[in-house]
């Protein structure tokens, strides 16, 4: 590991016990602090997610939170019935923007959020989230309000595969942590690179591009990156983290998506075949599927029109 590395681990590596509540809260001023939730097809969870913040971080005594939305992405079940319902503002993803066609992908839903959020600080939290805490809030948004030199923050946690502990973040080890190491090692100290928890200043976010995909946690850390620069970035232990996995195909889908990112932001010029094909079982023996990667970017958002309309506003 880079020394340098070594040295942001001790500089800018905390614990959520490192700034208690009221720390944060007399921190926060006139900050204005916005959730997210991107969400499709999570009626089974986001209810409860919704519940622990409004109960914990929306109150007249902790007034942390001005501001949760969950974005649904085209979702056949009750997710935005239920996101409502436990207090959530709940926007359509094919509202927003709808000059622009949507296209499918997470990193899509986080993108078009910036357009219909307010806040100074922008918090991204997954809404498949088992056992939810407002620690996974507090502690990423804790050291953009405490610390001014700080632009963007990833949760770090553990991620049990089933009853097994530590094994969970299949692609992180097998696809992301290597490309970090190798291409980018300043970045080697973040434990979770591809954890969807992780707050910023939207003074960064709108200066980004968005992969609409699975891509869009490795394209947006190693942007920030080149952008800030480490010491401006950090990461938050939050404890454990449980959710829905994913089968294999899916997962590798998913490192499909993420080299793609990793390798445009490595090249410019020849990029590698943006198409996955992989094998099931049926009733003549394997039988190839093939799927598209996921290759679209969104510009910053800063270079939108309505974006800009709505900051002159």
């Amino acid at each position: 590991m880079l020394e340098e590395v070594e040295r942001w681990l001790d500089r800018r590596s905390w614990s959520v016990t490192d700034r208690p509540l009221e720390r944060i809260l007399a921190a926060k001023r006139n900050t204005k602090v916005s959730v997210v939730l991107p969400a499709l097809n999570e009626e089974a969870t986001v209810g409860d997610i919704v519940a622990v913040i409004r109960r914990e971080l929306m109150t007249e005594a902790v007034p942390l939170v001005d501001e949760l939305v969950v974005i649904d992405s085209g979702s056949t079940d009750r997710t935005a019935e239920v996101a409502a319902a436990a207090g959530a503002r709940v926007v359509a993803r094919d509202a927003i923007l709808p000059r622009i066609p949507a296209l499918p992908g997470k990193g899509e839903v986080l993108w078009r959020s910036l357009m219909v959020t307010s806040g100074d600080v922008v918090c991204f939290v997954d809404a498949d989230l088992r056992d939810f805490s407002a620690d996974f809030v507090t502690g990423i948004v804790g050291p953009l309000l405490t610390d001014p030199d700080v632009d963007f923050v990833k949760a770090m946690y553990d991620r049990p595969f089933g009853d097994t502990p530590g094994q969970g973040g299949r692609v992180t080890e097998l696809v992301a942590r290597p490309l970090l190491n190798l291409h980018w090692p300043q970045l080697a100290g973040f434990v979770q690179p591809l954890g969807g928890e992780y707050a910023a200043r939207r003074s960064l976010l709108e200066r980004l591009p968005f992969p609409v995909g699975y891509g869009v946690e490795l394209g947006l850390l190693v942007d920030a990156l080149h952008t800030v620069g480490l010491d401006a970035l950090a990461q938050v232990d939050v404890g454990v983290r449980k959710h829905r996995h994913q089968d294999g195909q899916a997962l590798g889908r998913m490192a499909a998506a993420i080299y793609r990112t990793a390798q445009l932001r490595l090249s410019r010029g020849h990029l590698v075949r943006p198409w996955l094909t992989q094998f099931e079982r049926g009733e003549k023996g394997f039988e190839p599927r093939t799927y598209a990667v996921d290759t679209e970017e969104r510009p910053p958002m800063a270079e939108i029109t309505e974006y800009a309309r709505r900051r002159v506003a």
